[in-house]
């Protein structure tokens, strides 16, 4: 009876304790979720408030330096501002920054994937500052990459600060890059689709919470500070005409190819810019031909949003400038003009950012898009006397390369739709923007965003296993503390060596540290106590040969592969031929569990 009742005790006892840990476990998780959700709408208030700060600043410092000019008759003073500006970047970077902060969307990605998505603090302001810097002056791309570098790094910053884990800290990058998107368009819906699509953040209950809190916060502060004037607004009027639709799918079929050509181009100037090694050179090279471009193209002078509020509102003639074609007004012309800045912007926004500039390309996709539309309508107008108001088009080719570019659809779609005020469009906007990222996809797998970090097997993705295959580092798990011999040596001093160290491996290296072989506790056990052998056997009899052997560079994935392909539980890791290490797949697998869990956390 008393080991009856003792028994009882202690399994109440046991059960106690195992309900108050998992209560207290269960109150943590709680206590973060809330944590998280505060932090959520902090960082969309700050993201919302850098929007309006960088679009004011960039705003004002095109005022001030273009006072008393007019771009249209070609002042030779809008060939020079760009060039000063970039150069003034290059300084600030080199001299203050110290560090490379340019194409902020891709350096966004590659936090997450390699830096545990920790941004560094200077990426809450650098960028707003070399942005207005470059955009202010007349460079040729847009302010949207910046501050969703600025937004993400906000939440970075936050997350670290309170010490959260890997996925909480991600999500607030997310919420970030969500408010940024939100603060700028006034596009709640948009910016959360942009962190889902371009950040590829996972889509849970988890995490659209936070998404939401931070994208409405950053609509309504925009909303606050500067109304209906956060970037360019227009409502359409209107219904869809049914009979419009093969035009729609037209326009999507030339998005797609454009988007394609746009980002290949970009991908392959940039490339040809970095590989200058003088600062100066590459500054003055990419600033020629910037202002060559802006002397026959005025609307590659700054964002270009000003170029598309014009079309929308049928004001061709602002549009069609510049010393060469400013007197001339014949349909050809102006097609010409729209064909010429199609061709060439690409070429406007690389010079930028090549040449030492900081910027973005969402301004520059969309940009060439409302060109894009235009053409199409105009040429459809012409030749087939179909009728479609311009601004449908131009609307619509925003969105297609938008997706074609971005590999962003969802984004594209609504956010044209909200900014339109309206679902008018909606359905144009799914059938252009649709046909335009296949069109794309069909010859470009990844995003001009992620197409370098996939090509280094450094993206990530929805896919939760690949996820963890790219953010796991596995060379933090080799181990260098196996004491090594030589393959001189004798067995004594082979036992020697296994009588002070508490590991059953020996890696055997010569003089210069390169690996000769390994040997295991397993392969003296008998002969370790057999003190005539002592003097007499050498370890270069004892040891063996591993199975093969892992290079430090190689990726997780060559390394799992080769872990299967051996059988081998343990590998020997070489750094250009040099011996560094072990790695244990136990190891590896407990990491990976670990990883794991966090991604799926819910």
């Amino acid at each position: 009876m008393n080991k009856l009742v003792l028994f009882l005790y202690l399994h109440i006892m046991s059960l106690n304790y195992f309900f108050k840990k998992k209560s207290e476990k269960f109150t943590f998780e709680i206590d973060q979720i809330k944590l998280v959700y505060i932090l959520s709408l902090v960082v969309g208030l700050l993201s919302a408030l850098a929007a309006g700060l960088l679009k004011n600043a960039i705003h004002y410092t095109n005022q001030i330096i273009t006072q008393g000019f007019v771009k249209e008759s070609g002042s030779y003073f809008y060939l020079v501002y760009p060039l000063g500006g970039m150069l003034l970047t290059v300084f600030f970077i080199k001299y203050v920054i110290k560090d490379n902060i340019s194409h902020g969307i891709s350096r966004v990605l590659y936090a997450i994937s390699k830096k545990r998505s920790r941004l560094k603090k200077h990426n809450t302001w650098s960028s707003l500052l070399a942005s207005t810097l470059t955009i202010g002056f007349g460079g040729s791309v847009g302010a949207e990459a910046p501050i969703v570098l600025t937004g993400s790094s906000i939440g970075s910053v936050l997350g670290s600060f309170f010490k959260l884990n890997y996925r909480s800290i991600t999500l607030l990058v997310g919420c970030g890059a969500a408010g940024a998107v939100s603060g700028i368009f006034k596009a709640p819906i948009a910016g959360i689709l942009f962190t889902l699509e371009i950040l590829m953040l996972d889509l849970t209950i988890s995490s659209i919470v936070p998404l939401l809190i931070s994208s409405v916060t950053a609509a309504i502060v925009a909303t606050f500070l500067m109304g209906d004037k956060v970037l360019f607004t227009f409502n359409i009027s209107g219904g869809f005409n049914v009979a419009n639709i093969p035009w729609y799918l037209l326009l999507g079929i030339t998005s797609g190819i454009i988007s394609l050509y746009f980002s290949r181009m970009t991908l392959f100037l940039e490339s040809g810019f970095s590989r200058v090694n003088n600062v100066y050179l590459r500054l003055l090279a990419g600033g020629m031909i910037l202002s060559i471009l802006i002397f026959l193209f005025p609307p590659f002078y700054g964002e270009g949003y000003d170029t598309i509020m014009a079309l929308l509102q049928g004001k061709v003639d602002s549009v069609v400038s510049g010393p060469v074609f400013h007197n001339y007004r014949s349909f050809s012309v102006v097609m010409i003009f729209m064909a010429g800045m199609i061709l060439f912007k690409v070429f406007a926004s690389s010079a930028t950012n090549g040449a030492g500039g900081v910027g973005g390309i969402f301004a520059p996709t969309l940009f060439l898009g409302g060109i894009t539309g235009f053409f199409v309508s105009g040429m459809l107008r012409q030749y087939l006397g179909i009728e479609i108001p311009d601004n449908r088009f131009v609307l619509v080719g925003m969105a297609g390369t938008m997706a074609g570019v971005m590999h962003a659809p969802l984004t594209a779609i609504f956010l044209i739709a909200e900014i339109t005020g309206g679902y008018n469009l909606l359905i144009p906007l799914i059938l252009t923007s649709t046909v335009s990222f296949i069109t794309t996809r069909s010859f470009e797998k990844h995003s001009i965003y992620h197409v370098q970090l996939a090509e280094k097997g450094e993206l990530i993705t929805h896919d939760k296993n690949k996820a963890v295959m790219v953010v796991m580092d596995w060379r933090k798990d080799i181990e260098t503390d196996l004491t090594k011999v030589s393959s001189s040596q004798t067995l004594r001093d082979l036992v020697k060596a296994i009588s002070l160290s508490k590991r059953n491996l020996f890696p055997v290296v010569d003089r210069f540290n390169i690996l000769e072989g390994v040997v295991s506790l397993d392969d003296v056990r008998e002969i370790m106590f057999r003190n005539e052998l002592y003097d007499t056997t050498t370890v270069r009899k004892l040891m063996t040969i591993p199975p093969s052997y892992i290079d430090k560079k190689e990726s997780l994935e060559t390394v799992m592969e080769t872990f299967r392909l051996t059988g081998a539980w343990n590998l020997p890791v070489l750094d250009n031929g040099y011996y560094v290490g072990f790695i244990s797949k136990s190891r590896i697998y407990a990491t990976y569990r670990e990883l794991m869990s966090e991604f799926s956390e819910e």
